[in-house]
């Protein structure tokens, strides 16, 4: 099953139809994938997907108000991923690995730093922490204005030949699935979520406690020339937390892990694989070690 013929699933939830789809291994901690501004399921790229499933479970969704799901879109990033538990919980999920990717790494923050013991592992994508930098709005304005065949070009990809080349490569992935297509977002989604986003990166003193709560293992990825949110983000989260790596990807803007989509997985699944083996219990006699990254 890839994410290009996964049947899209439903599950009732805290007053809310959430649609979802479940692709890779049947057992095992699944990696949850939590998507960018006005982004569902169908946004992903299945390169980055299909890949990640290849040696775990993967589940992508829609969350409240948006895609398939029904409901209606919050305001906050807080709400959002108060929506995001729910529907895990629902799934009777105990435990998981969450990949966040921009809007979906900062409501990937708020879940690992709660203390609900529901977050394993963490990897956060083109993100800011709360308080961070963000040009949002006029980014957005700026790659529409271009007029390119496809707003995600120079919404997500650097001028270079190279990075539009992998941009145009990654678009035609996103557009191979052609039934059971999620529909696009529309105002009701976009504005509510570009509000929470401008919000989020507002509450300037509020960055260093959050981070600092989070205990869970952490893969940080950025692209090197993010105009969207800088890579001054990644830093920042970097220092401030616990147990981070930092890998910025060059010639990369927003969407450096659909630039460099084998990259990105190889780094993720060995990520890991080495934070699991690291955390497993040993049994007596055993001979094996593991080293901390």
């Amino acid at each position: 099953m890839s994410l290009e013929t996964s049947k899209t699933e439903f599950i009732e939830a805290g007053g809310i139809r959430f649609a979802f789809r479940r692709l890779g291994e049947a057992t095992g901690t699944p990696l949850v994938l939590l998507q960018h501004f006005t982004g569902n399921m169908d946004s992903w790229d299945p390169a980055v997907v299909n890949g990640l499933a290849e040696a775990r479970p993967v589940i992508v969704f829609d969350n409240a108000g948006v895609g398939s799901s029904s409901g209606a879109t919050p305001d906050s990033v807080e709400r959002m991923a108060a929506d995001a538990e729910i529907f895990l919980r629902a799934l009777d999920i105990s435990s998981v690995d969450l990949l966040g990717f921009s809007l979906g790494g900062m409501v990937a923050q708020i879940l690992a730093s709660n203390g609900s013991g529901l977050v394993r592992q963490l990897i956060v994508a083109g993100a800011a922490p709360r308080g961070g930098e963000e040009h949002l709005l006029s980014v957005v304005r700026d790659a529409f204005a271009r007029g390119a065949a496809d707003v995600r070009l120079p919404l997500f990809f650097t001028p270079s030949d190279a990075s539009q080349r992998a941009g145009r490569e990654f678009v035609a992935r996103t557009t191979v699935r052609s039934k059971d297509r999620d529909p696009e977002s529309g105002e009701s989604v976009s504005g509510t979520q570009a509000k929470a986003i401008i919000a989020w990166c507002a509450q300037k003193n509020e960055s260093p406690r959050m981070l600092r709560a989070i205990d869970q293992p952490t893969l940080i990825v950025h692209g090197s020339d993010d105009t969207m949110f800088p890579s001054i983000n990644a830093y920042n989260t970097f220092k401030a937390m616990k147990d981070a790596q930092l890998i910025l990807y060059p010639d990369s803007g927003h969407g450096a892990l659909f630039q460099y989509p084998d990259l990105f997985v190889a780094h993720c699944r060995t990520f890991l694989d080495a934070r699991a083996t690291a955390a497993a219990p040993r049994s007596c006699g055993s001979q094996t070690s593991a080293a901390r990254p």
